[in-house]
This record gives C-alpha cells, structure tokens and sequence, in this order.
C-alpha cells in the first residue's frame, strides 16, 4: 500500500507530523510504502536526527506551504508547488504510481479542495462529506459533514447519511446502522428547508433504517449511529465536543489531588483511560467520503500520535472496500424524490 503524507500541514508540522511518520512504520508492511511530502532538507534532517533510514519511506519535494488561515480555493490554485496539492496529486488518477491514501493535518478546506480536483468524485456523489468517528457513552457515532460543505442541499445531506451509512457499517462492523439528522428538535416541523427536504429523502429511500431527528445532547446518548447535519455545525459540534472532554477530565483529576492525593494515585489511571477513549489523537483522522480515493484530513493540532494512527487506521478503509461500499449503495437507491 502507498500512502502519501502531508509533512508540512498542522500546527506542529513538520516535527510532530515527522514524528509521528517514523513511528508508523511499526505497523506497516514490507511491502507498504510512506511518501513524505514536504521541504525536501527538512525531511532529510529529521530522519537523520531520528536515524531512520527505512527503504519504505519516500519522499517528494515540495517549494510552497498553505497556511491555516488562507482561503482555500485561492490557495490551491496560486501554490501548485504547495505540500497540500503534491500530497493531494499523488492520489491523482495521473500520478504514477498513485498512492493509495493521502492524508494532511493541513488547511482542511485547501485540502479538501485539492483532493476533490484530482481524486474527483465517486460515480453518483454530488458532495463529498467529511466523516468522523465520535466516541459517545454508547459507542461509535460517524458524524456526517464536519467542513467540507457549510451550506449543503437537502439531496447533499441525504448522501451525507448514505456513506456514512456504509462507513459504520463495513468499517465499524455496525449490522444495521441507524441514520438519524442533527435539528434544534426532534419534530418534524422544525428546521431549514434543507434539514426538512433531507428528511423526506431518507423517508423514502428503500432500506435505510431512518430515526429521524436528534438533539446536540443526544448525540452522546448515542440513539443512532450516523448523524447527519452541515460543515458548519458538524464542525463546530465536533470541536465543542473535543474541548469539554479534554476541560472536563482535567477538572476531575484536579479535583481528585486537592481532596486526596491517594485518590488521585489510585483511579489516575482509570480516568486516562476513560480519557484516551474520548481523545481525537487515537482516532487519527476523518475521511473525505465521497472522494474517489481515500482521503484522510487529520485535526490541525495533530501531534506524532494522530499522525501515527492516522496512517495505521487509514489501511483499514483501504482492505475494507469502502468506495465500493458507497458506490454500491448509492447504486441500490439511485435518485429518490422529496415527494
């Protein structure tokens, strides 16, 4: 398997992304290969200083860097020497050889951008949807689009729901995932246009085990496996999420020393434990759904171990079939109408 890596996207690039790069070939294959993209003399000094020097591991150079904060679209096309669109070329159907997976823990929307030009789209996908697996007190929620599209269509939603679908089911193991939207209320009545007009899509589409809609505080109840909504407020559900896991375990180990240290000694480890379950840093990164291709956007504050499961659990999409997953179920319900 060829997997490219973008080494200069992230807040912590290039070390931690290149930290994280060399700590991966653990867990790769002989035959597997890591492609790093980036500034060609930093890339060589950091695998001197590491002493790596592992036949597997490859490298492309690259001139430009996008920063976090610049326009996506604009970016792509005024740094084609850019680490995030060699990386994203390399999945290219004109690369050669093409790497099998691409992942950056750069500028998501100039990631995202680049990835769709030269992966394009899986036959029948109108809008790619960013996927990330949530841990929830009731197991794994895949939550469909987290930025790839902040004002999506209601047909765009209703795909969303589809491949996620087969992401939990043919990756998580989920038998039978349940779909359910993201609203203000659980009422059919409420909600935009497009959230209303989805909703009669997944109605009548043949097959989809349909919940209808939840609540941001029911998400973590888990009553469904795949939540739908748009990049917008998936992105900001998804960093609320985040923030308040990491506050609120640090407030109880806290608050565990001040009223008895022992205590702290002796449930330490249970409460990192807990903690490690809810970390985005073990879940490595999301996939770019709907991409032809596997497309992996990582968290911009990725340390060396997002990087290192990013490369490890990306495999998984790979041996597990997923955009022949999608393509399949795309296939089955074709075009359903609102009516």
């Amino acid at each position: 398997m060829r997997i490219a890596l973008d080494v200069m996207g992230g807040d912590n690039a290039p070390d931690e992304i290149l930290k994280g790069a060399v700590h991966a070939l653990a867990s790769l294959n002989e035959d597997d290969q890591l492609v790093l993209v980036g500034n060609e003399n930093v890339i060589f000094a950091h695998l001197k200083n590491a002493g790596c020097n592992d036949s597997r591991l490859d490298i492309v150079p690259s001139s430009d860097d996008i920063d976090m904060m610049e326009i996506p679209v604009e970016a792509v096309r005024n740094k084609p020497d850019s680490s995030i669109v060699k990386t994203a070329e390399l999945g290219g159907r004109k690369a050669n050889p093409r790497a099998d997976i691409i992942i950056s823990a750069g500028n998501t929307g100039a990631f995202a951008t680049a990835a769709q030009m030269e992966l394009r789209r899986l036959k029948g996908v109108h809008r790619p949807g960013i996927g990330v697996v949530m841990p929830t007190f009731g197991g794994p929620v895949v939550l469909c689009d987290v930025g790839a599209n902040p004002e999506p269509k209601a047909h765009h939603l209703w795909q969303y729901g589809l491949m996620a679908e087969a992401y939990s089911k043919f990756v998580l193991n989920i038998e039978k995932p349940l779909i359910a939207q993201l609203n203000i209320g659980g009422e059919a009545a409420k909600g935009t246009e497009s959230v209303k007009n989805a909703r009669k899509l997944f109605e009548n589409t043949p097959n989809c085990n349909y919940h209808g809609y939840v609540e941001g505080r029911q998400i973590f109840e888990s009553p469904a496996n795949v939540v739908v909504t748009d990049g917008f407020v998936g992105n900001t559900v998804l960093k609320l999420a985040e923030g308040m896991a990491a506050g609120l375990f640090r407030m109880i180990m806290r608050e565990m020393k001040e009223a008895n240290p022992n205590m702290a000694e002796q449930f330490g480890p249970i409460v990192k434990h807990i903690y490690a379950q809810h970390d985005y840093h073990e879940y490595g990164g999301a996939p770019l759904l709907g991409a032809n291709g596997i497309c992996i956007i990582v968290h911009g504050s990725a340390n060396a171990r997002t990087i290192e499961n990013a490369v490890i659990k990306s495999r998984k999409l790979v041996s597990h079939n997923l955009n022949a997953a999608i393509t399949r179920r795309l296939n089955e319900v074709n075009e359903v109408s609102v009516a």
